[in-house]
């Protein structure tokens, strides 16, 4: 019986496809119940894991019995009442949120989860705002100020329409020879985008709802896809929600890079920067050195409010 190693590159449920180190894809199947010590997670395999297998005479498939040690994944909450996680993606060098200001519309609050989630697990942010060739010019005065925002808070930023080709050359640069996840809401061009950096790919892209001006799902799973300028790209499906887990109230400050950098000169060292007198965070805050929008995001996750795209239908 062979061992043979590789790197998940699709995963649904207890399937997957693996790609071996000469590039052959390799159908596999779980084998057995596959328990991550300490992870409750509705994924024991998720794309980037990297495995090893088996193939049995009797069987067309090969059985996964390792999962290597990750050395980092992203996760989000499974539903909004489970207290379960899907492991979106492993080992990987960046994680990249793309933005649309309309057709649909990306909120705040669901970038900055994203971003938090990111800085929880020590993975690169990176931002891409797409769609740019439709937008009103009360919406690129506001791109404007979110580019100004997510930049002067260490985050690379790229403009992009993946429809006209613009930004593609500063998108290459950014995953070339680098495992990047990206993610955002269906409809905001994470397929197209893909489609304009390695046209080989062919990805089908979905329409928009003009009921709803929001995406069709046309990514059912998460998928790594091998770019032909170097490294590999980790489509996802659309999410409409990013629900956090694992994560300490008294921590959630720290995944904010402009409160990070003030919490050492708060009166309390276990100060919440929201009611407590000498708080550095909120005389920032007074002073407009903080975003209040977000330091509302921040309330929100602190409060454990659950952000939900609704609120902004």
């Amino acid at each position: 019986m062979k061992v043979s190693s590789g790197v998940v590159v699709r995963s649904t449920g207890s399937w997957c496809t693996v790609m071996t180190p000469g590039g052959s894809l390799v159908e596999c199947k779980l084998k057995g119940n596959f328990r991550i010590k300490g992870i409750r997670s509705t994924n024991p395999v998720a794309v980037g894991d990297n495995v090893e297998f088996t193939f049995e005479t009797d069987r067309s498939y090969g059985l996964i019995h390792t999962i290597a040690d990750r050395y980092n994944f992203i996760v989000r909450k499974a539903t909004r009442l489970s207290k379960q996680s899907h492991i979106i993606a492993a080992n990987i060098d960046q994680a990249v949120v793309m933005v649309t200001l309309s057709k649909p519309r990306t909120s705040t609050g669901f970038i900055d989860r994203f971003l938090v989630t990111a800085e929880a697990y020590h993975i690169p942010g990176a931002l891409i705002f797409n769609k740019c060739d439709i937008y009103t010019l009360a919406e690129n005065q506001q791109l404007e100020k979110l580019m100004k925002l997510y930049s002067s808070l260490g985050y690379l930023c790229i403009r992009t329409s993946a429809l006209e080709g613009s930004g593609l050359e500063e998108v290459k640069n950014l995953f070339r020879d680098k495992v990047s996840l990206i993610s955002g809401h269906s409809g905001v061009g994470k397929t197209a985008l893909i489609n304009a950096i390695e046209p080989g790919l062919m990805r089908k892209v979905g329409a928009i709802s003009d009921y709803h001006s929001k995406g069709k799902h046309t990514t059912t799973f998460a998928e790594m896809l091998p770019l032909g300028f170097g490294g590999f790209v980790i489509d996802t499906p659309g999410i409409k929600e990013f629900g956090l887990v694992h994560f300490d109230k008294q921590e959630v400050a720290e995944r904010f890079p402009e409160m990070r950098g003030l919490m050492h000169e708060c009166q309390f060292n276990n100060c919440t920067h929201i009611h407590e007198p000498g708080c550095a965070v909120k005389k920032a805050l007074a002073k407009g050195g903080i975003d209040a929008g977000r330091y509302s995001n921040y309330i929100s996750i602190v409060n454990d409010e659950y952000f939900e795209e609704s609120e902004w239908d």
